[in-house]
């Protein structure tokens, strides 16, 4: 920010942009991405991306409660085909021809917390980035406007860093935290994982928003799913089943569907 814009900090964000972006960060950053991380450990990335596509779904009923948005019976097939997805893939990893849950619950519940914790969270920085973009003179809004989303996602990361500082320090587990940095191999790869996650990943999703439809971004988005089941595979060993790539095809069918109906 300091270097393209020659201010540290969004210097012409007023104080709504600084209230609902700051609240975008505790939302999608501290409790969407404290689930996910935790949906990792117990369900594995995979499946964790997958209970993603439950984001879109939750922005819409966000928008609705926030700027009075109506969801059409178009969208509520929409909603139903996205779920069957994620139905086929946690209740069928196996190859076998019954559905079982083989999921832990807990892992489960963290998905789904991660899920609805980005789409309330996009649609958050979604009305602070509109007040971040009116209160910037409009003389020299040209000249910064593709930086405005990365300016406001610093102030996602802001709200993101104190919670879970806060957190750390609270359950005792700063002293840990800091250990952590001895690990240089993990502290390596955490580092790649910030740049392409919070960094360029949040930053171009809200740029996405700018200048294209929030369907239409959303919906490239929710191809995760499908996108992670080869490095996933590669990674980490984890089997991919026919069942598991049908559910994860028509989850993110489901969410096309919910935008382009």
């Amino acid at each position: 920010m300091w270097y393209f814009t020659g201010n540290a900090l969004p210097l012409y964000a007023n104080g709504k942009a600084w209230m609902w972006l700051l609240l975008s960060g505790v939302v999608g950053y501290f409790i969407g991405d404290r689930c996910l991380f935790n949906s990792y450990i117990w369900i594995g990335s995979r499946y964790g991306q997958l209970f993603m596509t439950l984001a879109p779904m939750a922005a819409a009923f966000a928008a609705w409660i926030s700027i009075g948005q109506t969801l059409t019976w178009k969208s509520l097939v929409a909603m139903a085909v996205t779920l069957l997805g994620i139905a086929i893939s946690v209740l069928g990893r196996g190859e076998g021809k019954h559905l079982s849950l083989q999921l832990p619950i807990k892992g489960v519940l963290f998905g789904i917390g991660a899920g609805v914790g980005q789409g309330v969270g996009l649609v958050l920085s979604k009305i602070g980035l509109d007040y971040y973009t009116s209160s910037v003179p409009a003389d020299i809004l040209p000249s910064i406007v593709n930086y405005l989303p990365f300016g406001a996602n610093l102030i996602r990361c802001i709200a993101g860093f104190v919670c879970f500082s806060l957190w750390l320090i609270a359950f005792g587990d700063d002293k840990r935290f800091i250990d952590s940095f001895k690990n240089r191999k993990g502290m390596a790869m955490m580092l790649v994982a910030v740049i392409f996650g919070p960094f360029l990943g949040v930053g171009f999703s809200l740029m996405a928003v700018q200048y294209t439809a929030a369907g239409i971004a959303s919906t490239i988005m929710a191809t995760t799913p499908i996108l992670i089941l080869i490095p996933s595979h590669y990674f980490f060993h984890q089997k991919i089943t026919i069942k598991g790539i049908l559910g994860a095809i028509i989850s993110v069918v489901g969410v096309s569907l919910f935008f382009l109906l």
